[in-house]
């Protein structure tokens, strides 16, 4: 998840917790995206879900596809697509990176948090990530079982 820093024009504007119970996450990477007026009004009001989406690398560019974005009641002639393939925003040495991390070692490109940042732009969180199995999945659950116990056996004490 972003650190929150004392800003007022940060804020979290969607997050996908579940993509840490479903992907290792190895690497991260914050990118841009290229948003329509009335996308970022609707974001501002805090309408999104990226829990469904993923990232790919197209065509020498890089998109977020399956991303929600709710329509802004506002926008008369100006409406936007909800569910479009949105354009996102990185340089090539880390476009070359995601590209031989997805088509060479198998991994996924997963997002985990839409934000606006300091300067009040909406940035994106995106996860380079392996499949866990389900082994793995009882595993992380059961460490933060016994983590969850062991806190609670120190609070009683």
């Amino acid at each position: 998840m972003a650190k929150k820093p004392d800003n007022p024009n940060y804020k979290v504007i969607a997050e996908n917790r579940r993509a840490r119970y479903d992907y290792a996450i190895e690497d991260d990477l914050e990118v841009g995206i290229v948003l329509e007026g009335s996308e970022v009004k609707s974001l501002r009001e805090g309408g999104s879900n990226i829990a469904e989406s993923y990232a790919a690398v197209d065509e020498g560019e890089l998109w977020l596809v399956n991303s929600y974005v709710a329509p802004y009641n506002q926008a008369k002639s100006f409406k936007h697509e909800e569910r479009r393939r949105r354009k996102l925003l990185a340089s090539k040495r880390e476009l070359s990176k995601l590209w031989n991390a997805t088509q060479r070692q198998g991994m996924t490109l997963v997002p985990l948090v839409m934000y606006f940042n300091h300067r009040g732009l909406v940035k994106l969180k995106i996860g380079i990530a392996k499949g866990k199995k389900t082994q793995d999945k009882r595993a992380t659950e059961a460490k933060r079982d016994w983590q969850r116990q062991k806190a609670r056996l120190l609070r009683e004490g």
